[in-house]
């Protein structure tokens, strides 16, 4: 199960980038959860700066696709008048459906065009986490999603917040190995590498430990003892595995960047808590709570330390300039190997030295040719 999803908007300038990344890098972006889907029954949004809409047919199967009928145009979002019927998208200018697939399979007043499908995004699910594909020229794609964590008994509802800026998703995902700003802007102590960052294709792998003051209501407070480990895929995805040490709690959080319209970002934050049995430190009186309620008040806890910490991101990545050739100091760790390995995630076109690619806003965003 997952709680229900809070947008918290972010009222920031977009800042004039003198040199501006290319918006839209390839890779698998978040686009929903399934329970959403499931209680709107048809979802419209921006994602990737194309309208889509997101639908579930009867036998479970997700679709992402354009809010576009190939018929005559119309759009088929919900505020449009396009609707769900028995698992199939139905068109509000006349009527034409479609399947999971995307292709046409009735119309009320003749036999469906074969040529009549959506344009149609591949799918992913992680643990009821919904992700699409987008590609360099529509390719297909690349490499697999990190593989779903192993079951989900014994693991608290998710708790999901999704956060709006202007932004970039190299720029924010590079937080995961910039270790010198978690002592600086959020206050870590403590912060050691446990091993050097390791890519593999469109893979990257940082882990670090860490401790973390916390404050928990208005007297309490906490020192988190943290062992965590990211597995980067892409710049859309980035899933950490945290131990925390002094109390006993294994938790595990997805922190998804997804571009909006070429200047916007959606920052949606996933969290799960395993339950706790036999909690170290009695927390707040965790240790006398029954253990099915330890681990979903806990992770409402680390939801909240975890909006915090990206808000106070946020100002940062709202206003700052991306410099392809930074003057990087020792403390800096592995920028520049970060940097390297998100270029292949642009495309071909002039690329720096640091790595990722110049994007020249006087070619216009334009939309990738299917």
């Amino acid at each position: 199960m997952i709680a229900e999803e809070r947008t918290i908007a972010a009222p920031l300038e977009a800042p004039a980038n003198g040199v501006p990344l290319y918006p839209f890098p390839e890779g698998w972006y978040f686009v929903t959860s399934r329970k959403a889907i499931l209680k709107a029954k048809l979802i419209q949004k921006t994602w990737m700066g194309e309208n889509i809409i997101v639908w579930c047919d009867i036998e479970g199967r997700i679709c992402v696709a354009e809010a576009r009928c190939p018929h005559l145009g119309a759009d088929l979002s919900p505020e449009a008048g396009g609707r769900v019927r028995d698992g199939r998208l139905v068109c509000p200018f006349h009527g034409f459906t479609y399947d999971a697939s995307g292709q046409c399979v009735a119309t009320p007043f003749a036999d469906p065009p074969q040529s009549a499908k959506l344009r149609v995004f591949e799918t992913e699910e992680v643990c009821g986490l919904i992700f699409a594909w987008w590609g360099i020229g529509g390719r297909p794609p690349q490499w697999p999603l990190h593989p779903a964590p192993p079951g989900e008994e014994g693991w608290s509802n998710h708790a999901i917040r999704t956060l709006r800026f202007p932004g970039h998703p190299q720029e924010t995902t590079e937080n995961s190995v910039d270790l010198a700003h978690l002592r600086y802007v959020h206050g870590y102590g403590s912060v050691e590498r446990t091993g050097r960052v390791l890519t593999n294709g469109a893979h990257c792998i940082s882990n670090f430990d860490f401790r973390s003051p916390r404050r928990i209501g208005r007297f309490g407070r906490v020192t988190l003892d943290v062992s965590s480990s990211t597995f980067i895929s892409g710049l859309g995805y980035s899933f950490v595995d945290i131990h925390e040490r002094s109390i006993g709690m294994h938790l595990r959080m997805w922190v998804l960047a997804t571009p909006v319209d070429g200047t916007l970002i959606d920052m949606t934050l996933a969290s799960q808590a395993y339950e706790i049995r036999g909690p170290k430190r009695r927390i707040v009186g965790l240790g006398f709570l029954p253990p099915r309620l330890r681990a979903p008040i806990m992770n409402k806890l680390v939801a909240r330390w975890q909006q915090r910490d990206v808000m106070q991101d946020v100002v940062i990545w709202g206003h700052k300039h991306f410099l392809p050739n930074p003057e990087l100091c020792r403390s800096d760790g592995e920028i520049r190997l970060f940097r390297k390995y998100c270029a292949q995630f642009y495309p071909d076109t002039e690329r720096f030295e640091g790595g990722a690619a110049r994007y020249r806003p006087s070619e216009g965003y334009g939309k990738r040719s299917y």
